[in-house]
C-alpha cells in the first residue's frame, strides 16, 4: 500500500529511538508444511501451505491465534500505540453526513455523530423539519459488526426494502419496512450478494446464489447466480425465477428497472469487466428479456430512458466513453444516436435529475461536471471548490433541485444544494474537523515510468516541510479493475500528515482516470506495467528528495495488496516498510475461491498455460525468495472476507515468515468479525488505523510528537 523512507537528519517533531525488531528477535509461530504439488503445463509448484486454505478448520484457527498474539505482542511493546490511538479518535470525532436524497414527502440522508460504529440514516418531511431516525444499524449487534449495506424505495414511496451484511461479509439480506410507520414487515431474502432490490409495482427483483454448504458460505466458489423476483407479504420460496443461465455458471447477473418501472434490464457480466445488456418492454407485455448489447468486450450502463429509446452509457467505439440512445427494436450500433459523444477527458458517468443529465468528468483524475439537456445540449459547467471529487447529480425527473458532495486530500466533504433551473450551488451543511487542513499543501506531479509512460500522482504534505529526503512518505495505489483514484479526505492521514509525513497517491495504469486504454494498459500480460508504474513513483519520490528508502512506506488493499506484494518480492531493497491489506497473493488459485473467478477478465487464469506463463512471473507468493532481507510487512486480513478470502495473506505470510532473512519484522494482523473493508465499524477501523500508524513509525525508528495535539 504505502511506503516511508527514513533518513539521517530527522524533522524538528521527530525523535529516534532502536526499534524492537532491532533488540528483540521475533519468535514466529512454527507453520507446519505438507507434501502438495501441483502441475501446471509441466512446471511443478510446490503449495506446502494448502492447509491454510481451510478457513474454518481447528488447526487454522490455532494458528490465526498464534500469530495474532505474536503480533499483538510487538505492537504492545510500541510505547506511542495507545497515544496514535487516542489522536486518530480526537480527529475522528466530528459529524459526519451524507447529501440528503427525497423519497415522496420525506428527505434521508446518513449522519454519524463521530465515532459511531455504523452511521445512521435519518428522515424528515422537508428539508426544515426535525430529522428522526429512520434505521440505526448499531441496534442491529452489540459490536456494530451488522451494517446498512443499502436501501431502495418503492416507486409510490411506501415502502424501503434494505440490505443487511453480517461481519463485512459479501452476503447480504433484505428486509422490508413500511416508511410512513417504521413498521418492519415479514418480508426476509436470504443469500443475496453483489445485489440490492429493484422496485417494480409490489415487489422487487433481486439477485441471489443458492444456498452454500454449511461451513463453506466464506471459501466456496460462487455459482449460478439468479434474478428473482419478490412479491411483498410471500415466502421467499415463492419468488419468481425470471433470469438464469445454465450453460454459464461463472457469470453475473442484474437487475434494474427504469424509473417509469416500463423496462426491466438485466445485465450479465464474466467478470469485473464487459457487461451484456437485457431489456424486457413491460408495456409491451413483451416474453422474455431481449438482447440489447452483445457482450463482453464492452461495458454498457443503462442511465434512463427517454419513451422508449434507452440512454446507455458505453465505451463501445469510444475508450473514453460517451452516452448513446438504443432502440430496443433496432439494437445494432449503427442505429445508435450519440447524446454526448467522446471527449479527450474520461465521461466518468451520467446522471439524470430534473429532465436533465449531468456529465461528470475526470481530468486528472480530478471532478469536472457539466448540466446537459436531455438531448445531449450543454448547458452550464457546474464549479467546484478546487482539485478533487464531486458526487452526487442524481434525481428524479420532478426535481428541482439536488444535492452533491465536493471533498479532496484536505478538504472534507461538503454538501452542497443545487438549483437545476439556474445552475446555482450553495453549501448546505460542512464538516467541522477538529484539525488545522489550511495547514496543508496539495499538488499534483508527473513522473516518468519505465517504459516512458507519463503517470500522475498527487502529493500531500505540510506547508513548508523540507525536502531533504528525511521525511516518511506514504505511497498508495491501486492500480486495477477500471478503478479510478480520486482525491478525499481521510481522518486516518491526517494523523500521519501532521507528523511531518508525506502522503503519495499516484494513478498507475489499471486504473480507470484515463479511459479505457489507461485501463488495459495494466492488465492481463500487461499487468507488470502496473508494478513498473509504482516503483517509478517511487524512485521520483527519493530522486527528489521527499523522502529515502528507508522511510518509505507502501500500502495497498485488495488488488493494491497485490501490487504490495509484487513491488515487495521485485525490489525489497526499495521500501522500508509494506502493508499489503487483504490481497491478491496467489494467482495460480485465486479463481477457485467464492466470487474470484470474475477477475480472470483482468488477471487471467492458470488454468490457461500463456496466461500461468505470465501470472507466474509475478504472483507474490511464488516470488518470495529464501535469505533475502525484505521490508518491515504487517499484512492484514479478516476472518469473514469472503471477496479476497484470508488465505491469500495466511499463505504469504508463512511463507514470507519462512524465507525473510533479516531483523525486520514480518507479522500478521487478522481481524475477527470483518470483511473486506465495507461495513467495518469505527472502532475496529480506528484500532486498525492505530496499528499500521504505529507500525509504520515504529519500523522506521521514528517516534511521532503525539503530545502537542492532545
Amino acid at each position: 500500500m504505502y511506503f516511508k523512507k527514513l533518513s539521517i537528519i530527522l524533522p524538528v517533531l521527530l525523535l529516534t529511538h532502536l526499534t524492537h525488531a532491532q533488540t528483540s528477535p521475533i519468535q514466529y509461530p512454527a507453520t507446519e508444511k505438507v507434501d502438495q504439488t501441483d502441475d501446471y503445463f509441466g512446471v511443478k509448484i510446490s503449495d506446502p501451505y494448502r492447509w491454510l486454505e481451510h478457513d474454518t478448520a481447528a488447526n487454522v484457527g490455532q494458528w490465526v491465534n498464534a500469530q495474532n498474539q505474536v503480533t499483538q505482542k510487538y505492537l504492545a511493546n510500541i510505547p506511542f500505540r495507545d497515544a496514535v490511538k487516542k489522536r486518530l479518535e480526537q480527529i475522528w470525532n466530528y459529524p459526519k453526513y451524507s447529501a440528503p436524497f427525497k423519497e415522496g414527502e420525506y428527505y434521508f440522508f446518513y449522519k454519524n455523530d463521530g465515532l459511531q460504529n455504523q452511521s445512521v440514516l435519518y428522515y424528515q418531511k422537508g428539508l426544515n423539519a426535525e430529522p428522526e431516525v429512520f434505521l440505526d444499524p448499531n441496534t442491529l449487534s452489540a459490536d456494530g459488526t451488522v451494517a446498512l449495506s443499502g436501501i431502495t424505495f418503492s416507486k409510490n414511496h411506501k415502502y424501503a426494502a434494505y440490505t443487511v451484511s453480517e461481519s463485512g461479509s459479501d452476503w447480504q439480506q433484505i428486509y422490508v419496512m413500511e416508511v410512513a410507520t417504521k413498521k418492519l414487515l415479514s418480508d426476509q431474502v436470504k443469500w443475496v450478494k453483489f445485489s440490492n432490490a429493484s422496485w417494480r409495482g409490489n415487489g422487487f427483483y433481486y439477485s441471489r446464489y443458492d444456498a452454500p454448504a454449511k461451513g463453506k458460505e466464506f471459501s466456496t466458489q460462487n455459482q449460478y447466480q439468479k434474478v428473482y423476483y419478490h412479491t411483498l407479504g410471500t415466502s421467499q420460496e415463492k419468488d419468481e425465477l425470471v433470469f438464469e443461465d445454465k450453460e454459464h455458471p461463472l457469470r453475473y447477473f442484474f437487475a434494474q428497472v427504469t424509473d417509469d418501472e416500463r423496462y426491466v434490464i438485466v445485465y450479465a457480466s464474466e467478470g469485473t469487466h464487459g457487461t451484456e445488456l437485457y431489456a424486457k418492454d413491460m408495456d409491451t407485455n413483451s416474453q422474455g428479456f431481449q438482447l440489447i448489447c452483445k457482450g463482453f468486450e464492452n461495458n454498457y450502463s443503462v442511465i434512463d430512458n427517454v419513451g422508449n429509446k434507452l440512454l446507455v452509457h458505453t465505451d463501445y467505439g469510444a475508450p473514453n466513453y460517451r452516452l448513446v440512445s438504443i432502440d430496443p427494436r433496432q439494437t445494432h450500433s449503427s442505429s445508435w444516436k450519440t447524446i454526448i459523444p467522446e471527449k479527450p477527458e474520461l465521461l466518468e458517468g451520467v446522471n439524470s435529475a430534473g429532465g436533465k443529465l449531468f456529465a461528470s468528468y475526470l481530468k486528472d483524475a480530478s471532478s469536472k461536471v457539466y448540466q446537459l439537456s436531455i438531448d445531449g445540449k450543454t448547458e452550464n459547467e457546474i464549479k467546484l471548490p478546487a482539485i478533487g471529487s464531486a458526487g452526487g447529480f442524481s434525481g428524479e425527473k420532478t426535481d428541482k433541485e439536488l444535492f452533491y458532495t465536493f471533498t479532496s486530500f484536505t478538504y472534507p466533504t461538503t454538501i452542497y444544494r443545487y438549483t437545476i433551473a439556474t445552475g446555482k450551488s450553495e453549501i448546505f451543511r460542512k464538516s467541522e474537523v477538529k484539525f488545522s487542513i489550511d495547514d496543508y499543501v496539495t499538488k499534483q506531479i508527473f513522473y516518468t515510468s519505465k517504459d516512458g509512460t507519463k503517470v500522475p500522482m498527487f502529493i500531500v504534505h505540510k506547508k513548508g516541510l523540507v525536502m531533504d529526503g528525511n521525511n516518511p512518505t506514504y505511497l498508495y495505489a491501486y492500480g486495477g479493475f477500471n478503478i479510478s483514484l480520486t482525491p478525499s479526505f481521510s481522518a486516518k492521514m491526517m494523523v500521519f500528515l501532521e507528523n511531518g509525513g508525506i502522503y503519495a497517491m499516484p494513478n498507475l495504469r489499471g486504473g480507470g482516470e484515463y479511459g479505457e486504454n489507461w485501463h488495459k494498459g495494466g492488465m492481463l500480460e500487461k499487468k507488470q506495467n502496473v508494478f513498473d508504474d509504482f516503483i517509478g513513483a517511487a524512485e521520483y519520490l527519493i530522486k527528489e528528495k521527499y523522502t529515502s528508502s528507508q522511510k518509505l512506506a507502501i500500502a495497498g488493499g485488495s488488488n493494491g495488496g497485490l501490487l504490495v506484494g509484487a513491488v515487495m518480492t521485485q525490489r525489497p531493497e526499495l521500501f522500508k516498510v509494506a502493508l499489503p491489506a487483504v490481497g491478491v497473493m496467489d494467482m495460480l488459485r485465486y479463481h477457485k475461491f467464492t466470487i474470484g473467478w470474475g477477475w480472470a477478465v483482468e488477471y487471467g487464469s492458470s488454468d490457461k498455460q500463456e496466461q500461468f506463463n505470465y501470472l507466474i512471473k509475478y504472483s507474490p507468493l511464488h516470488n518470495l525468495k529464501e535469505g533475502i532481507n525484505y521490508p518491515a510487512t504487517l499484512v492484514t486480513t479478516a476472518d469473514h472476507d469472503d471477496r479476497v478470502v484470508p488465505a491469500h495473506s495466511f499463505k504469504f505470510a508463512a511463507t514470507l515468515q519462512e524465507k525473510h532473512k533479516g531483523n525486520n519484522p514480518v507479522l500478521i494482523r487478522i481481524e475477527s468479525k470483518a470483511g473486506h473493508g465495507a461495513g467495518k465499524p469505527t472502532s475496529k477501523q480506528i484500532e486498525e488505523a492505530a496499528d499500521i500508524w504505529s507500525f509504520v513509525w515504529y519500523t522506521m525508528g521514528v517516534t511521532p510528537n503525539l503530545q502537542k495535539n492532545q
